[in-house]
């Protein structure tokens, strides 16, 4: 891949995991995918390989890159997999990152080490049935009694949170009530091996099949007071900043997996004969395929743009919701075009079309809505 802002240092991330990718990831991924199977083997591997909390300083486990050799490679494995590149996106960006960037020293060295080997994982618990877009419809509650959080609660559509190797959660939770008569929302560090701690795999989903999603459940759990992250009634800030550097991982599967799409359909159309020739050489079809080449190239600007902003500690939250929405709604139309070359074989699971058409759903909701992000963007406008 050319592209001004790709070192010869992200080239060499980039054939790491392209190689692990095609030699590991793609001969299981639709076994995986069809057995609805989280894969502790291949998330130990990523670890093993060192992606996860590659930017974190080498004293807390990390190799000390940029961000933008995250993106790089949770785009490149998307290509490949999206559920294995959820796992991977999920862990440095709500596990590590809130962790990383509102934990004390104490809390930095206690935890980030053992979340960079691909043994542990960890969660962020936000979403409850109540409160999906809307964060402040936070039930789940703490109370601060002699010098210990007293939990209660539930969360919904939790990633890493069930597998053998999830070991804890950063959870929002409603810890008072504020002089304006709001919540006040804190987060927590919770240990799984805490009492009342449960939690619990979620199937049957459409997509993202061998990632491990799950309902987690708190009932009486009792926490240190020094397990809260960050400041008393900081949740939501901490929520907010953690979902703009996660959105730029959700950009990347989805230009990662718009680019998987696309070499799938220039490979079928390419051996594909009808009317006694290539289907590629129908107008029609390379029409399309120039239609998903130009929209590749200008969601892979954007968001590389919006990176390049973080990496420079300048403000990137309106880069960052633009770059998700506009590959997550990408990534639909190009698994869309993808499917519809295919034609007919495009809708069964002997072809990886069909497992990119599902995969691509969720881009659109996670991490925040497409609606949503519409917000977020007409009020950075002035709107």
């Amino acid at each position: 891949m050319n592209h001004p802002l790709i070192t010869e240092k992200h080239r060499q991330w980039i054939e790491k995991v392209k190689e692990f990718a095609n030699n590991e990831v793609k001969p299981l991924a639709k076994e995986l995918d069809v057995n609805e199977k989280f894969s502790n083997e291949l998330t130990r591997r990523m670890g093993q390989l060192g992606l996860f909390g590659m930017y974190l300083p080498e004293v807390y486990g990390g190799s000390y890159t940029d961000y933008f050799s995250l993106v790089l490679v949770v785009e490149e494995l998307a290509k490949i997999d999206s559920s294995q590149a959820a796992t991977l996106a999920s862990q440095n960006s709500l596990g590590i990152g809130p962790i990383y960037y509102f934990g004390n020293e104490e809390q930095k060295k206690k935890y980030l080490p053992g979340l960079t080997t691909g043994e542990r994982l960890w969660a962020f618990g936000l979403t409850e049935s109540t409160a999906g877009s809307d964060s402040r419809g936070t039930q789940s509650h703490a109370e601060l009694i002699d010098g210990n959080w007293h939990i209660n609660g539930s969360k919904m559509f939790i990633s890493n949170a069930s597998s053998e190797l999830s070991v804890g959660a950063t959870l929002q939770v409603v810890t008072g009530i504020n002089s304006k008569g709001e919540k006040e929302l804190s987060t927590i560090l919770v240990d799984r091996s805490t009492p009342g701690y449960f939690s619990e795999k979620l199937q049957g989903k459409m997509m993202w099949r061998a990632t491990d999603t799950a309902r987690m459940r708190f009932e009486k759990c009792v926490v240190p007071e020094k397990n809260l992250l960050g400041e008393p009634g900081k949740g939501s800030h901490i929520m907010l900043q953690t979902l703009d550097s996660g959105r730029l991982t959700i950009a990347a599967m989805g230009l990662g997996l718009a680019e998987g799409a696309f070499e799938l359909a220039m490979k079928y159309a390419k051996g594909r004969e009808q009317f006694g020739k290539p289907i590629i050489k129908f107008q029609s079809t390379s029409f399309k395929l120039a239609d998903m080449a130009t929209k590749i190239e200008a969601a892979r600007n954007l968001l590389y743009h919006a990176v390049w902003l973080k990496d420079h500690d300048f403000p990137f939250g309106k880069e960052s919701a633009m770059a998700k929405l506009y590959c997550s709604e990408i990534a639909r139309e190009v698994a869309d075009e993808c499917v519809q070359i295919h034609g007919a074989y495009g809708l069964f699971n002997e072809y990886d079309a069909e497992r990119f058409y599902r995969d691509q759903r969720l881009l659109q909701i996670g991490e925040g809505t497409s609606e949503i992000l519409r917000v977020v963007i007409s009020r950075h406008i002035g709107c």
